[in-house]
């Protein structure tokens, strides 16, 4: 309990949702007491800069600015982490629950089923005179039997930095069928896209969601690891404050498997939630591969969700030099790793702009994954295995790295 709330603010301030969705030269650190572990992964002193604990600096100071424009919108949930103000999602509702939650103060603001999953929920606004970390134990209480959660947030694992770079004008790759991706907006790019909002004001172009899009549709001078395939985005941002929640990612997760999307991407972390967690085996059991980042909080923090949740492929990043980021996070497995720094992709304004991340990396490993997705997730694992170069330890590179031709070079 006590690490997760100190990671709390490192954890919020990867990336601001709503209109500070992307940060400028963003390079995630880690926070005081969290720096054992970084050192595993650190070729030399130089590589552990003296600018990390800035960046925890900068972190907490954003991290204030957030929670001063934003207290209507985002609190702290009984663990410590980011979440919706005022609101608690609830399990399988009866009508005795509701009218109990009812009589108690909670008001119910939505009782719904997950389309087409048959998972059934309920969302309450708390009882005014009480905290959202109050509102959470009185709800345990009512609700024993029940999954109980606050609707955590998420965030983006990777960031752009510096100005526009020329890439070359080229698109490789080749794709069938049709992928998802469930981030923040996707603004105009090359190839078939089919855009959904799932927050207010959504779908609404952003910097990340055009970014990791990008990397698979190509354009703008990036290549496109999975050119020719339909791309199905999500926006679970929009112009929200509190965008990239559990629910959003849920509902999400249930349009894409209404569509018959074989694979998604997801270059989102938070902790994990009840709720979307069973959504997530949901979709898995109608057939989706559901890939995921591991975030950048470093390999101190807390696992990164929904990479970590069972059967999730989980993607870490390397450099131009095949090293695993010293930033990259962790789940509770490790799958592959591919490309995630010293790279182009594209803005939401079209320009071609380096990024890091792994963020960017779990688009090109969702592409490879995508060519063999007919055959289930399985048969596709098992094909992509025989293409990775493999790299030690498994803790830092999984099974191995992927796509590593795929990353249109930084200049």
């Amino acid at each position: 309990m006590m690490m997760r709330q100190m990671l709390f603010p490192a954890v919020l301030l990867l990336a601001m949702p709503a209109a500070a969705q992307l940060l400028p030269a963003q390079v995630p650190g880690v926070v005081n007491g969290a720096l054992r572990g970084v050192t595993d992964t650190v070729r030399s002193a130089s590589e552990l800069p003296s600018a990390v604990p800035k960046l925890v600096q900068d972190r907490l100071a954003r991290f204030a600015v957030l929670l001063r424009n934003h207290r209507a919108e985002i609190a702290r949930d009984d663990h410590g982490d980011p979440a919706r103000a005022g609101t608690i999602l609830l399990g399988d509702p009866d009508d005795a629950l509701v009218a109990a939650a009812t009589r108690a103060g909670f008001v119910l603001a939505e009782r719904d089923e997950i389309q087409g999953l048959g998972i059934r929920y309920a969302r309450f606004g708390v009882p005014r005179s009480k905290s959202l970390v109050d509102g959470l134990r009185a709800m345990r209480k009512l609700a024993k039997g029940h999954d109980v959660s606050a609707d955590q947030l998420h965030f983006e694992g990777g960031g752009i930095s510096g100005p526009a770079m020329s890439g070359a004008n080229v698109a490789s790759g080749s794709a069938f069928g049709s992928i998802g991706m469930i981030d923040g907006g996707v603004g105009t790019l090359t190839g078939a896209i089919e855009r959904r909002g799932f927050a207010v004001g959504a779908p609404s172009p952003s910097n990340h969601g055009t970014a990791v899009a990008s990397l698979m549709t190509g354009g703008g001078g990036v290549k496109g690891a999975a050119v020719g395939a339909r791309l199905y985005a999500a926006d679970v941002y929009g112009k929200d404050p509190a965008g990239g929640n559990a629910l959003a990612i849920a509902k999400a997760l249930a349009w894409l498997s209404s569509e018959h999307v074989p694979a998604t991407v997801i270059s989102l972390v938070g902790p994990s939630n009840p709720l979307l967690a069973r959504v997530i085996q949901a979709v898995q059991g109608h057939g989706m591969i559901v890939v995921a980042a591991v975030g950048n909080d470093g390999p101190a923090a807390p696992p990164s969700y929904p990479a970590s949740y069972p059967g999730v492929v989980a993607v870490t990043g390397v450099d131009a030099r095949g090293r695993a980021l010293i930033e990259a996070g962790r789940a509770l497995h490790l799958d592959y790793a591919a490309p995630g720094a010293d790279m182009l992709a594209v803005d939401a304004r079209g320009r071609a702009v380096a990024v890091r991340g792994t963020s960017f990396a779990a688009p090109l490993a969702a592409a490879r994954i995508l060519r063999f997705a007919g055959g289930g997730r399985t048969v596709a694992l098992r094909a992509v295995d025989g293409e990775v170069r493999k790299a030690g330890p498994a803790s830092r590179y999984g099974r191995g790295v992927l796509c590593e031709d795929c990353r249109t070079p930084a200049k």
